[in-house]
């Protein structure tokens, strides 16, 4: 048998549900313990280690739900000594996306092949193993030093990409002011998704490297830091058209998303069998 502690309400049926799910064998007895809170009696006729590992990854959910964010805010707060709510919030987002996201981006900004998760896995297991006792409080606050430690490293990492997001930002609202301020050359653009973009006209005469280059040249672009060399945003900025229209398969992709904040209600995209001049890629 295997007595097991928690002191909220939330967290003991948030651990109940996940370790039902993990192990639907498990016999758990729920009472109130004075002094400790809520008290689980899990009898199994042996606690054996499928038991275990089913604690300890229901525990894991746990800490995700239910303590990962206030132990991140206070790293943020504590550690990197941020005030701004709205700041903390956002550091606070990308810290919950690069620890527990599962996507090659998340991945690719760790820089790691360690998975936090696994760590935190490893430590909850070390503390039910060969224990007749277990107080979720204890081990979240004396037994996961080692995870915090992590944490700090990932937030910095957030604060990073935040801090990326910032620059960004300003500069897209620096493009958004630049176009504003320009006469519109042409009233419609087309494009074609690739690397990098195929820019057409409203008569589908796709614009040439040369053609974009001249057109690039009459515009004072280095004032919004944007190079000539650049073949994407630069040519669209120097056009300033009184409407974009992109075309492809990958609406997310980095390139068409920076074009789109920056022309915001000019910008549409369409998928990539909507573009209007068929022949050109029949001719390609």
């Amino acid at each position: 048998m295997l007595d097991v502690y928690f002191s909220t309400n939330k967290e003991v049926i948030s651990f109940c549900e996940h370790l039902f799910r993990y192990n639907k064998k498990i016999e758990l007895h729920w009472k109130t313990h004075e002094d400790w809170g809520n008290h689980l009696q899990i009898e199994n006729q042996e606690v054996n280690n499928e038991t275990l590992q089913a604690v300890a990854k229901s525990m894991v959910d746990v800490f995700k739900s239910h303590r990962l964010s206030a132990m991140i805010k206070g790293v943020i707060e504590d550690f990197y000594y941020y005030s701004n709510s709205d700041e903390i919030e956002r550091i606070l987002e990308i810290s919950h996306w690069i620890i527990t996201g599962e996507d090659d981006d998340s991945h690719h900004v760790r820089n790691t092949k360690e998975d936090p998760l696994q760590l935190l896995y490893s430590l909850f297991i070390a503390n039910v193993k060969n224990k007749s006792t277990v107080h979720f409080d204890s081990i979240v606050n004396f037994r996961l030093k080692t995870f915090k430690d992590q944490v700090v490293y990932y937030v910095g990492l957030a604060i990073d990409e935040f801090k990326r997001e910032e620059d960004h930002q300003e500069f897209v609202n620096m493009l958004r002011d630049f176009i504003t301020k320009r006469e519109p050359r042409y009233n419609t653009i087309h494009i074609l998704q690739g690397n990098p973009f195929s820019f057409f006209k409203s008569n589908g005469k796709r614009f040439t490297k040369m053609e974009l280059r001249m057109l690039m040249q009459q515009e004072p672009l280095y004032i919004v830091g944007l190079d000539s060399d650049e073949l994407n945003l630069a040519p669209l900025v120097a056009m300033a058209p009184k409407k974009v229209k992109i075309y492809g398969d990958h609406p997310s992709e980095p390139k068409t998303l920076t074009v789109i904040n920056v022309f915001q209600e000019r910008a549409q995209f369409e998928p990539y069998s909507k573009f209007p001049f068929p022949y050109y890629l029949k001719n390609q």
